[in-house]
């Protein structure tokens, strides 16, 4: 096999150079577009989670509960005790908030 050229291996190099900071600069890109969306998603979750931000709801239970079309302690009545344990970012912590809530507030879950 025959030797590279000097020339050849500096042209290669600055090649392989070029390609690896297209790259990170491509990677950084979506890194800030990815930081832009996740930041206008949380605005969008901060405009309606007033109500459990009050009761001192955690962040992923917020999340959880107006994913599912919980936006005010009255919606929940509309379901159920077990299908609100399902609820990813549901934990004991929540349930017990909310049971007290609803107690407060003279409501009941659905049977």
């Amino acid at each position: 096999m025959a030797k590279q050229s000097p020339a050849k291996t500096k042209k290669l190099a600055a090649e392989a150079k070029r390609a690896g900071a297209a790259h990170r600069a491509e990677k950084q890109a979506k890194k800030v577009s990815a930081q832009t969306n996740s930041d206008e998603v949380l605005d969008a979750y901060a405009a309606v989670d007033g109500h459990w931000r009050e009761i001192g709801l955690t962040p992923p239970t917020r999340r959880a509960l107006i994913d599912d079309g919980l936006f005010q302690l009255s919606d929940l009545r509309k379901t159920s005790l077990a299908a609100l344990k399902e609820l990813d970012g549901m934990g004991p912590n929540a349930i017990r908030v909310l049971i007290a809530e609803m107690k407060k507030a003279d409501l009941s879950f659905r049977k």
